[in-house]
């Protein structure tokens, strides 16, 4: 049927006339009211951020800089050495609603609603300008609230050369000969409470570094074969935060699995982080960050390599102190946006149903595993190392029990005499019966890292004493003294030392 269309400013008593055509009312939305209230669509100042490293990525750059200031012309700039965009492309580009989501893409564009460019940058600024450079043709566009609002409509301003010439980072820009510079100005929100903005641009680039560090790691540290892309924040270079300490040598992978959806590929790769007290303050600091290690284990949802969403297991299993050491890479394409219910501002998804009971069957694998990392060294079960404590399972839960065979109890229990002998195995029920799970588990919780041993001559010599003690009880001689000397080197604690171990036996081999 055809469309009939009037303006809802002029000839509105003609539409009430025309009662047989029944024509549509032209109603396009008021460009300031509307573009205010995009501003509060919920983008913070990294994910914003983010949004435009998207696009200049989508342009094929390999080198991202990200510049700020709050002196003299305070201005947030970002500039890529992209393919950039002709006068034409670059008009388009800043058009609101300028890709139809529901087309195919390319499968390394990092884009989807063409709203990301605008209402992230305008959710932090009220002039956003654009500069572009393509086959020799350098040409800017700027979007003013400000000048939208006094003209009551939908206003880019276009940039004459002169006007070019007085924008800041244009020298660097011609000096590449392609891509794009973002520019930010008048920051009413990041000091609407007062902070003044040297400050409010420093918090929030300090937060910004690490956002992106771990949101485009991918790309600074590609696989082998790939050309990393560099990103910097005013000349320093980020680091990026790899999410599974994968180059851990205790870091476990589990099999990668591959999943089909409408023709498209969805590959989840398990790894299960090393037990907390593996991880010296660096390794803990990537793998938790401010949040910590409980709320950010679960999926991390990668979108052509770019992460969108980590630190939740979509409801198909609780997070839990036991599985906080469990993370799995999902990677999927842009071709399954509308399944995974991407948002606009690239921060959220949810699987489709399709995907969620494989999904499911790998959380119990992997949640699992994180479990056994986190159970108890003492138990009952084959070890090669004799432990100082045995843990059992029964109907009653678990029970903690001292390892009455362990040499040092052995010992303790040959040097004592037979009135002693009662009250040190008093002792030891005491010590099963006093553990302090509560403070434990409160402490782990609290990512309270334990103090561990490291080694060093102070600890090495209390082990060679405590040894030597053992020996001087059990008789270096006896059965009993043979059989510690053959299997020091899987007791606790001296398997931790292995020089000391060898100094001993050489000595009393010999």
């Amino acid at each position: 049927m055809a469309c009939h269309i009037i303006s809802a400013v002029s000839k509105i008593s003609a539409v009430s006339r025309s009662t047989d055509n029944n024509p549509d009312i032209h109603l396009p939305p008021s460009a300031a009211e509307l573009l205010e209230s995009m501003r509060a669509i919920g983008y913070s100042f990294e994910a914003a951020l983010a949004d435009l490293i998207d696009n200049s990525l989508s342009a094929d750059a390999h080198r991202i800089e990200l510049h700020f200031t709050p002196y003299d012309r305070p201005y947030v700039a970002v500039l890529d050495d992209g393919q950039g965009m002709s006068p034409a492309e670059l008009t388009q580009a800043m058009r609101h609603g300028s890709r139809d989501p529901r087309l195919l893409r390319n499968p390394r564009d990092l884009g989807r609603f063409g709203l990301g460019l605008k209402t992230a940058s305008l959710s932090q600024c009220r002039q956003l300008t654009v500069v572009s450079l393509k086959d020799g043709q350098l040409s800017a566009r700027k979007w003013d609230l400000d000048h939208v609002a006094r003209c009551q409509d939908w206003m880019l301003i276009q940039f004459s050369t002169v006007q070019m010439n007085t924008l800041p980072l244009l020298d660097e820009l011609r000096a590449q000969g392609h891509g794009t510079l973002v520019l930010w100005e008048h920051f009413d929100r990041l000091v609407a409470d007062g902070t003044s903005l040297e400050r409010a641009l420093g918090n929030n680039f300090d937060l910004a570094r690490t956002h992106l560090s771990l949101v485009f790691h991918r790309f600074i540290n590609p696989p082998a074969g790939a050309t990393p892309v560099k990103i910097s924040i005013n000349r320093n270079p980020l680091r990026a935060i790899d999410p599974f300490l994968s180059s851990h040598k205790a870091t476990q992978v589990l099999p990668t699995e591959h999943f089909t959806i409408d023709q498209e590929s969805v590959t989840v790769k398990p790894f299960l982080l090393p037990h907390i007290s593996k991880l010296s303050p660096a390794d803990l600091e990537l793998a938790g960050g401010e949040d910590g290690l409980l709320r950010n284990q679960g999926f991390y949802v990668y979108r052509n390599s770019r992460l969108i969403s980590w630190g939740s297991w979509f409801r198909l299993v609780r997070q839990e102190e036991l599985t906080k050491l469990a993370r799995v890479q999902v990677d999927t394409s842009n071709r399954l946006d509308n399944l995974w219910q991407l948002d606009i501002k690239k921060s959220r998804a949810s699987p489709p149903e399709s995907l969620r009971e494989g999904l499911k069957q790998i959380i119990d694998r992997i949640t699992a595993g994180s479990r056994r990392v986190f159970t108890f060294r003492g138990r009952r079960t084959p070890d090669p190392i004799i432990r100082a404590w045995d843990r059992t399972v029964n109907r009653d839960g678990v029970a903690y029990r001292i390892n009455r065979v362990h040499p040092l109890v052995t010992a303790l229990q040959r040097s004592s005499s037979c009135d002693s002998s009662p009250l040190l195995e008093d002792l030891l029920k005491v010590l099963e019966e006093t553990v302090p799970f509560d403070a434990v588990y409160a402490d782990m919780a609290a990512e309270r890292r334990p103090h561990m041993p490291v080694g060093g001559s102070e600890e090495d010599e209390t082990l060679r004493v405590l040894a030597e003690t053992i020996l001087g009880s059990l008789g270096p001689d006896t059965e009993e003294g043979k059989r510690f000397l053959a299997a020091i080197s899987k007791t606790e604690p001296f398997s931790r030392a292995p020089h000391v171990v060898q100094a001993l036996v050489k000595r009393y081999t010999v």
